[in-house]
């Protein structure tokens, strides 16, 4: 079988050519004028960073991928789903005003900004996917109605998949907040009381009558529950949260599953980004330092060969000095780059590698790929 294309190019520019031109002939060094894009919805799958964080892509690399859409007729929008956590990204309109204040606004990228999901993550459709551990999975609305999706990917660590890639952006940051929390956990949520005013909102949202009010407090039947996930965006006091996860692996091949769901039948393309390679992912109100230089930047038709070659130029890289890999996890291994898995090293009880090879187990791509440098 022939090996996944994956073009790269660094972040070395000069006056004739700076990063934006750069990424914009990788794009079209890679095939992205190849889709017809003419009068067609084109999903931009992005990151807009949790407040305080500072790590993610500049909204600039973004104007380059919705200016060539535009210049092939096409209709472009840069889309996330609301979080299932607590933060500035928990609902469209937060979702929305952090967007704008990191710098992402229709001035800024040519485009507008459509949060998938709806005001309260609630906005999904439900696509089949028959998966190992995913028979339906709930993605945002406006993904799943865009005639094309594509991804542009910040590459860096992240807790509990070990690195965030192109996967991750697909999968985790594609579903509802329902979606992730069938990702995140065994399905059903739980109420913390010291936060709950007995509103109701719980009640009025749930279709099988699982919140019960006592003594002015709500509790969740887990017996009536099916784990919708709806009454989490419904708590105005954000009382309503997930229970126990799934270890990290189970988690990586959820990912998976709900990536096919999302590219399955429609042209895709992905883009992805290695700088400011943060050891966590920028859904934190804050980023450390980086663990590596600066390494470049990759674009592929495959999501699965594109994280596997980020992840193989990641680990070719010197640890930096200051970094939180070097100081906690990596004594002396900046001697030897190549010889560990940097994201392993940084959050040991992850393994990246489970994803990727149940992304090859169900068809979304290859491991194997041919890297052309332009």
């Amino acid at each position: 079988m022939d090996k996944s294309k994956v073009f790269f190019t660094d972040f070395k520019a000069t006056a004739n050519e700076n990063l934006l031109q750069k990424l914009r002939r990788l794009c079209i060094s890679a095939g992205m004028k190849e889709i017809d894009f003419e009068d067609k919805y084109a999903a931009i799958k992005i990151h807009f960073g949790e407040y305080g964080n500072l790590a993610f892509l500049r909204p600039n690399y973004a104007k380059v991928v919705a200016d060539i859409v535009k210049e092939q007729g096409g209709k472009p929008f840069l889309t996330d789903c609301n979080t299932l956590y607590v933060g500035s990204r928990k609902n469209a309109l937060d979702h929305i005003d952090t967007a704008y204040a990191n710098g992402f606004s229709p001035f800024s990228t040519g485009c507008h900004v459509m949060i998938a999901d709806g005001l309260k993550g609630t906005d999904e459709a439900l696509v089949p996917i028959d998966g190992e551990y995913v028979k339906e999975a709930k993605i945002g609305q406006a993904v799943m109605d865009a005639d094309i999706f594509i991804t542009l990917t910040h590459f860096k660590g992240h807790e509990s998949t070990g690195f965030g890639g192109a996967l991750k952006n697909i999968g985790m940051g594609c579903g509802s907040r329902a979606g992730k929390m069938e990702m995140h956990n065994q399905g059903k949520p739980a109420v913390d009381q010291d936060y709950c005013i007995g509103c109701r909102a719980c009640q009025r949202i749930c279709a099988h009558d699982a919140p019960v009010i006592t003594d002015g407090k709500a509790y969740i039947d887990m017996d009536k529950c099916v784990g919708c996930g709806r009454c989490i965006g419904a708590c105005p006091k954000d009382a309503v949260h997930p229970t126990e996860s799934n270890s990290n692996d189970v988690l990586n091949c959820k990912i998976a599953e709900y990536s096919k769901a999302v590219c399955q039948g429609r042209p895709c393309f992905h883009i992805s980004l290695i700088c400011d390679v943060s050891p966590n992912c920028d859904c934190h109100s804050e980023n450390d330092v980086p663990i590596i230089p600066n390494v470049g930047m990759l674009a592929s038709y495959d999501p699965v060969a594109l994280d596997v070659a980020c992840a193989d130029l990641c680990n070719s890289q010197p640890v930096l000095q200051n970094g939180s890999l070097l100081h906690e996890n990596c004594k002396g291994c900046q001697d030897t780059p190549g010889h560990h898995d940097h994201f392993h090293m940084t959050h040991p009880d992850t393994n990246w590698r489970t994803g990727v090879a149940h992304a090859v187990k169900i068809g979304l791509g290859r491991e194997e790929y041919e890297l052309i440098e332009i």
